[in-house]
């Protein structure tokens, strides 16, 4: 493994500065623009344009606010995005990236992170401005002292370099959320840094040459540090493109990278899915992925049958079965944590489901009946990792279920004013025996994990967790066993979570009608039957209650993962959209 001392924690705008000097006219970023014409029209920045334009940013920022204050990047995902990022980065003030008010779907989280944040300004775009005018008219936050359109800043204005140190604060980047307000992770500049070189360590990618190709939302800390930081540290190109004309298009993704000689990209297991499902033979026949080194899949479970399902449904383009690069990661670790490598094909690794609720991992036949098919996540780069009891704080043996501890300059400097919740989970210390590993400050992720035959298998949340009569089960499994059960239940689309009576915890599953089967030819009772059967057969445990609601109904994060705490927050609220039927046979 990479020495810890050995990464580069040089901040990335003197990287940016560097590239402008030597690598002026180079090709840095390309925004696809599906809006303007359907098969996408490209919109190219240079290094030297770019270092310009950040710069040029900086002075109208620091015009108006000082070093160290919030800014808010209100804006859609277009070049000017990374011009105000950038900016924000050469002015020494913290960068909050968010998005344009319009984004549908988001408007509590906006409110919650705006204020829990408390900007003194602005960026956004001539497009976007009216609808962040109509944000501040509609709500009670405080206006900012200034709104600056990236766009239309003075470009021959001038930025005089201010010293950037490592850990000096670059961004908050706010997690997911559910249930509370948002929390706000402290990224330094060094953090970025380093997590960009153990992203390309990762990938094996070579400088100018190898190019990212992402539609990932730049608010989000992989689609940052994989479509911005990654290329920025390595002077590599990058094609980015908004993330709702990947989901009107799926194949836009796919030709882009067809495009690449040498190209990376990420995404979460149902973009993976989604492809698998939705692109057409024809389609096919006009792509090449052979230039592809890496596929990562990350942020969410991830499924061997998705795994399987894309690299049945894309062998015969030029995929390879190595270069899909399953992944595990987190914000407060800056993003990226730990990965298989892409010479390697994924690991996929059968466990005694009963064993492993009980915290142990045991190998089993694939086939076997109690089986719980788990993809490996490999190994970190550039930082330690440790699977340790919460309780004692013991590092576990091998083989053995705890919980992921991760040490590195990776990760952050903890939550913006929550010096408590900090403490709690950034300045953790292992006891026991220590070995090679430092005995502290240790990151405690609140993920579970085991580490089996070299490698990270994640096993889930600890929140998560489902204890019924005492006895362990994770709810990934449950999910998969439920949409496994019936075809009326949506693939994917399932949160499984306890409740508590007087005597016990109760299971419960919702899941989202398949949209597919048309509603009268729907048995609610059937389904509901059927899942119960599944559930108590494959994991020995009493379904309490099956309620079916409809497709698109399921709470999700802001990152498109189906949060069960919001979705059990919901059932009990009553707030759930339940599918027009009587929900008679499908209550306990």
């Amino acid at each position: 493994m990479t020495s810890l001392s050995e990464l580069d924690r040089t901040p990335l705008i003197d990287r940016l500065g560097r590239w402008a000097e030597q690598y002026p006219d180079d090709r840095a970023y390309t925004y696809m623009d599906y809006a303007t014409d359907i098969d996408g029209v490209g919109v190219d920045i240079t290094w030297g344009e770019l270092d310009r334009r950040s710069r040029a940013v900086a002075a109208s920022l620091r015009a108006v606010t000082d070093a160290g204050q919030r800014v808010a990047i209100l804006a859609p995902q277009t070049l000017d995005y990374i011009i105000g990022f950038l900016g924000a980065m050469y002015a020494r003030v913290i960068a909050v990236p968010l998005f344009s008010p319009d984004l549908p779907g988001h408007a509590d989280r906006l409110l919650a992170v705006y204020g829990d944040s408390e900007p003194e300004c602005v960026l956004t775009t001539t497009e976007a401005l009216p609808h962040v005018e109509t944000f501040f008219d509609a709500n009670t936050v405080p206006r900012p002292k200034q709104i600056l359109t990236i766009d239309t800043v003075d470009t021959s204005l001038t930025w005089e370099y201010e010293p950037v140190g490592p850990d000096d604060l670059a961004y908050l980047q706010y997690t997911s959320g559910s249930t509370r307000t948002p929390a706000g992770v402290m990224v330094t500049h060094g953090n970025i840094a380093v997590n960009a070189e153990q992203c390309w360590g990762t990938f094996d990618g070579i400088p100018r040459v190898s190019s990212g190709v992402n539609w990932l939302p730049l608010f989000h800390d992989m689609g940052l540090v994989t479509a911005v930081a990654l290329p920025l540290a390595y002077a590599s190109p990058a094609v980015l493109m908004d993330p709702v004309a990947f989901i009107m298009r799926p194949m836009r993704w796919l030709e882009l990278l067809s495009k690449q000689s040498h190209a990376f990209t990420c995404a979460p297991n149902f973009a993976y899915e989604y492809l698998a499902a939705k692109v057409t033979p024809e389609e096919k026949a006009t792509l090449d992925l052979s230039g592809v080194q890496v596929f990562m899949n990350g942020a969410e479970t991830i499924r061997e049958g998705t795994i399987s399902r894309f690299l049945d449904a894309f062998r015969e383009c030029g995929l390879r079965p190595e270069v899909q690069v399953p992944a595990y990661g987190l914000a407060e670790a800056t993003v990226y944590v730990s990965s298989s490598s892409r010479y390697l094909t994924p690991t996929m690794t059968s466990f005694d489901r009963d064993a492993l609720n009980r915290g142990v991992a045991e190998p089993c036949a694939a086939d076997a009946e109690r089986a719980s098919l788990l993809v490996g996540c490999g190994t970190p780069y550039g930082q330690h990792l440790a699977i340790v009891d919460p309780a004692t704080r013991v590092r576990v043996p091998d083989g053995r279920v705890g919980e992921i501890w991760v040490h590195g300059p990776n990760v952050t400097a903890g939550y913006w004013k929550r010096p408590e919740d900090t403490a709690e989970t950034f300045a953790c210390s292992l006891a026991g025996t220590l070995g090679d590993l430092p005995e502290r400050p240790w990151l405690r992720t609140g993920d579970l994990g085991v580490w089996y035959d070299g490698e990270l298998y994640v096993t889930g949340r600890i929140k998560d967790l489902i204890i019924v009569d005492g006895r362990n089960h994770y709810p990934q499994d449950i999910e998969h066993t439920a949409y496994s059960a019936h075809e009326g239940v949506r693939r994917e689309y399932v949160a499984a979570f306890s409740v508590a009576d007087e005597e016990t915890e109760r299971l419960i599953v919702v899941a989202e009608r398949n949209r597919r089967i048309p509603i009268r030819r729907l048995d609610p009772e059937a389904v509901a039957d059927t899942v119960r059967a599944a559930v108590k057969h494959h994991h020995d445990v009493a379904l309490h209650e099956f309620v079916l609601i409809e497709p698109g109904g399921l709470p999700r994060t802001s990152s498109g993962k189906i949060s069960r705490a919001a979705c059990r927050a919901a059932h009990l609220n009553g707030t759930l959209p339940l599918t027009p039927l009587d929900q008679t046979a499908a209550s306990a």
